[in-house]
């Protein structure tokens, strides 16, 4: 039982602060700046599933070019809905074909380039990143906190300037989490509202001493608003669109759902009736969706056809229910093998850091030092079960936690959990007042306003703006930062060769090359001619990727498919043209590989700054420019000006080199003796 004082101040807990108005210039050049950082567009290279799961599936439903479609949409066990990604990716390559034949017609340029193939997805994706922006404003503005310096250090984040731009899963599911935070808190707060003031009235009609007060107070509480399934039909719809997104999105809904369900419990009004009512009208609520993604992932895998809907021959054969498939992959140990697999700490010990520097090792101790006070009972020092802050707490570590089961891990598996952190904690790298002290009514000033932020940076928010600038420039532009440069040069190069001329690309410590940005033409399809002749069309471009293989043996591969092509050159008069996509850390060893065997002239074509390979670093030659540097006088000028070549020579291997491989004529009996 609560005391009506207790009932008020509750109340007064929850009720929205009048907001001071500020000028909150920082935000919006943040959010400036995350357009423009689009719109340039970045160059870093985050993982291939930023194209391979989206932009090189849509590609082949929207322009007739070859593709290679990645296994988790094979028809035969899809296991990632197409529908995602038809909205991220589909709706802006539709607009886009639209204005390229306009473009086309009247100036002459088309925009089915790299450039705009990789622009327009990315200008959807970042303006729907703005949507976790607002939501993390409303619970802001709804609990009475300041907002000003969450929105700072949110948009300050490294993650929304180059995850939530890129047309990667995690993207949108980061903006599904930050709608499910946003409506799960709009309904704790109406109905803490609504619960208190109801069961004030309960109190007062039990009290009543006459039939005409409790008359009274009966109409008072009846007149009050419907709260218990608030939200109901949006957060069941936000939660199906989220797993269909990535079924993963279990761990992130969870906090939300079981906070939505459990409000008001242990109040007069609500009791376990109204939590079993909650639950079984927010599965009905997302039966709908559910169904209605079914029935698109059946279609576009072929599972289910109009003609078996016309025949009525249907069974549970006919559909797919992708999030399943998924769940049924990835419970197998020996698949997540061929992804790699980590140790079950890597989300709290390396990615959580990696990911919010200061912000998330504050998050992980003030959990820390929560998990000691439950320990020695200090109950005061948690937060309510009920409150914001404890739905914020929550939906920050217990989705680590229950990802952490899987021992395939990455930074971006746990990018959503970005907005509870920067509400709970962003206060305290600004080092003004925390969550935990809302706002209130006061009885001299009204309503109490949070606690400005200073204009001067202090050491916390100086680490977090460095971190996250050497970040931005890391991931968005130098991580595997030449691959698309050279994506693009290979496009220019296949528009403007010879035709017939045939072209071969031999890549090696870099990641896959997004051939969807190429427009290779379909040499799949079967066209049919004015006369009825049908026929396909001849490949003309040839990828072949060597991953992690040692330089010899991707030399060994070049010279026998050199062998192969000046063969077919001389039979069958097909020219062509042979490169090798390298990183400047392995010039050195394929020079030395070169020199040795004789087996093919070469020359760089282009090089492409920065290109950062991680597996490839040139730790040593960095190291030691600098501890010759460290060791010489200043003074001393031709050691000193020699050592600073080195250095800058070291920082040069952070390119993608792109190198002609040419037949040795000269010695051609020799090369073919060395194979």
């Amino acid at each position: 039982m609560h005391s009506k004082n207790e009932y008020r101040r509750s109340i007064d807990e929850y009720r929205p602060a009048v907001p001071v108005k500020r000028k909150i210039g920082m935000y919006w050049v943040l959010a400036a700046l995350r357009i423009i950082l689009t719109l340039i567009p970045q160059t870093g290279y985050i993982h291939p599933d930023e194209y391979f799961q989206s932009v090189e599936v849509i590609s082949g439903d929207n322009f007739d070019i070859d593709v290679n479609k990645p296994w988790e949409f094979n028809s035969t066990f899809p296991i990632r809905t197409i529908l995602i990604p038809q909205i991220i990716v589909g709706i802006p390559y539709s607009i886009l074909n639209i204005l390229s034949r306009y473009t086309f017609f009247y100036m002459g340029i088309s925009l089915k380039s790299p450039y705009f193939l990789i622009l327009f997805p990315r200008l959807l994706i970042c303006g729907l990143s703005f949507i976790s922006d607002y939501c993390l404003y409303k619970i802001c503005y709804m609990y009475g906190q300041n907002y000003k310096i969450r929105l700072i250090t949110y948009a300050s984040s490294y993650v929304m300037f180059v995850y939530s731009t890129r047309t990667l899963s995690n993207s949108t599911e980061l903006v599904l989490t930050a709608l499910l935070l946003y409506y799960t808190s709009h309904s704790m707060a109406y109905s803490e509202k609504v619960v208190i003031q109801s069961d004030y009235l309960s109190d007062k009609y039990i009290k009543a001493k006459s039939g005409v007060e409790r008359v009274k107070y009966y109409k008072l509480k009846a007149s009050l608003p419907p709260y218990s399934l608030n939200n109901c039909l949006k957060i069941a719809t936000v939660t199906v669109i989220g797993i269909f997104n990535r079924p993963t999105f279990i761990a992130f809904a969870f906090p939300p759902i079981f906070f939505w369900l459990q409000r008001g419990l242990g109040s007069k009004s609500v009791g376990f009736v109204d939590f079993h009512i909650r639950i079984f009208t927010f599965i009905a609520c997302g039966i709908p969706t559910t169904v209605f993604f079914i029935i698109i992932d059946s279609f576009y895998f072929g599972y289910l056809t109009m003609a078996e809907i016309g025949n009525l021959d249907i069974g549970m054969s006919n559909f797919v229910v992708t999030p399943l498939n998924f769940l049924k992959y990835n419970s197998n140990t020996k698949n997540l093998q061929n992804h790699g697999l980590h140790p079950r700490y890597i989300h709290l010990i390396v990615n959580v850091p990696l990911l919010y520097n200061i912000l998330g090792i504050v998050g992980l101790l003030t959990f820390g030092k929560m998990i000691h006070s439950g320990l020695k009972a200090k109950w005061l020092d948690l937060p309510r079960i009920q409150s914001v802050v404890g739905l914020m707490t929550t939906s920050f570590i217990i989705p680590i936690i229950l990802l952490s089961i899987f021992p395939h891990q990455e930074p971006r598996f746990i990018i959503p959990t970005l907005l509870p952190l920067a509400f709970l904690y962003a206060p305290t790298i600004s080092q003004v007042s925390g969550v935990d002290t809302i706002s209130r009514i006061t009885e001299n000033n009204g309503y109490q306003t949070t606690v400005a932020a200073k204009n001067k940076l202090n050491k916390l928010q100086i680490f977090w703006f460095t971190c996250n600038i050497l970040l931005t420039f890391f991931y968005g532009f130098a991580h595997q930062g030449g691959v698309l440069p050279l994506t693009s040069h290979i496009a220019t190069e296949l528009k403007a060769k010879p035709e017939l001329t045939h072209i071969h690309l031999f890549t090696s410590h870099t990641y896959p090359i997004p051939t969807a940005l190429l427009h290779l033409r379909n040499t799949k399809r079967t066209y049919i001619s004015s006369g009825n002749h049908k026929y396909k069309l001849i490949k003309d471009f040839y990828l072949y990727e060597q991953g992690s293989k040692s330089i010899r043996n991707v030399c060994n591969s070049i010279a026998l498919k050199l062998h192969e092509c000046d063969h077919n050159y001389i039979i069958k008069k097909v020219p062509y043209r042979l490169y090798y996509a390298l990183p400047a850390t392995d010039l050195e060893e394929f020079i030395f590989i070169q020199n040795n065997t004789n087996l093919f002239n070469f020359h760089i074509i282009s090089k492409y700054y920065p290109h950062v390979t991680i597996e490839k670093l040139p730790f040593s030659k960095i190291i030691n420019s600098f501890i010759r540097l460290s060791n010489i006088n200043i003074h001393s000028i031709p050691p000193f000006k020699e050592t600073i070549n080195d250095i800058f020579d070291a920082f040069q291997q952070f390119q993608l080199l792109l190198i002609r491989i040419e037949y040795l004529i000269p010695n051609k009996h020799k090369f073919v003796q060395t194979l």
